[in-house]
């Protein structure tokens, strides 16, 4: 079987639908075309950014492309974010021996929060295997979100509608153009998460320092949180909370008729003696030298 309109898509998942397989998916479908996919990398990713990779296996990927290929055989393929030296090499011994119409690269080197994705090796041979087999390395880059996915796969199907490699650019631009007229992104709440929590910390810091509660008051997990903190606070929960923990221990130890002892159990501490390591680790005195020294 062999459809011109097929385009093959070999590429990491994004959660958000932004970029990756998805985004591609939507793109190629969009605008006519039919896709069938290669999935190269799982991603935990939200719109704070990428928080872990699950890499396939260089035989699970081979098998996907082998699946498509034997059967399908898309004489245009798209490829996008590539990880592993072994992946790269099935990739590309299968389509050297497929020899598709055309190869559509868009190197995805670092993510729209600008983490890096590969090493320098991946890059290396990436030069050396997979560019060579290109007819186009996209270069320009577009300010959106999973904008270079949506360049590339739009390019990938006006040459599957017998374009040539220059119109279909061409044409691809004035699709960009229309989207980013359409499309403002994907947003998350972690703002207005960020307010809540610090609004919930002047609450309960008396009597609660530990991330998991405020956490679950906010009815998200402990890593979500933690996410949202270090891109809105740059600094962790607990950081922070130890932060305005400390303020309101200084403003204690100054209140008049306020025993060490008392502001240990004031602020739900187990003993003075852990009040006392806690305060010493925060400003390298103990809470009755600082008071001497005030």
């Amino acid at each position: 079987m062999e459809d011109g309109n097929t385009i093959l898509t070999i590429t990491g998942s994004d959660s958000t639908g932004g970029s990756g397989i998805q985004a591609d998916i939507k793109t190629i479908s969009e605008l006519g075309g039919y896709a069938v996919s290669v999935v190269t990398s799982i991603t935990l990713q939200n719109t704070l950014g990428i928080q872990e990779f699950y890499d396939l296996p260089a035989r699970i990927v081979q098998g996907q492309m082998e699946a498509i290929v034997n059967d399908v055989q898309p004489e245009i393929v798209k490829i996008g974010m590539v990880r592993r030296v072994d992946v790269l090499q099935v990739i590309a011994d299968t389509l050297s021996k497929h020899r598709p119409r055309h190869i559509i690269y868009d190197p995805i080197l670092y993510s729209s929060k600008g983490e890096r994705l590969m090493d320098d090796e991946v890059v290396t041979q990436i030069r050396r295997q997979l560019v060579p087999l290109c007819s186009l390395v996209i270069e320009k880059r577009h300010n959106m979100h999973g904008a270079g996915n949506a360049y590339a796969s739009a390019i990938a199907v006006f040459l599957s509608q017998g374009e040539s490699l220059a119109t279909a650019q061409e044409r691809a631009e004035a699709y960009m153009e229309s989207l980013q007229s359409r499309l403002s992104g994907l947003r998350g709440r972690g703002q207005e998460l960020y307010s809540e929590f610090l609004s919930l910390l002047k609450k309960h810091i008396h009597t609660n320092n530990d991330v998991a509660y405020y956490a679950d008051r906010l009815n998200v997990s402990p890593r979500y949180l933690a996410q949202v903190c270090k891109r809105k606070g740059k600094s962790s929960p607990k950081q922070i909370i130890d932060s305005l923990l400390i303020q309101e221990l200084k403003q204690a130890l100054l209140t008049p008729g306020q025993t060490v002892k008392q502001v240990a159990y004031d602020y739900g501490f187990s003993s003075q003696a852990h009040f006392t390591k806690f305060f010493r680790k925060m400003e390298d005195i103990t809470p009755s030298q600082y008071r001497k020294q005030e």
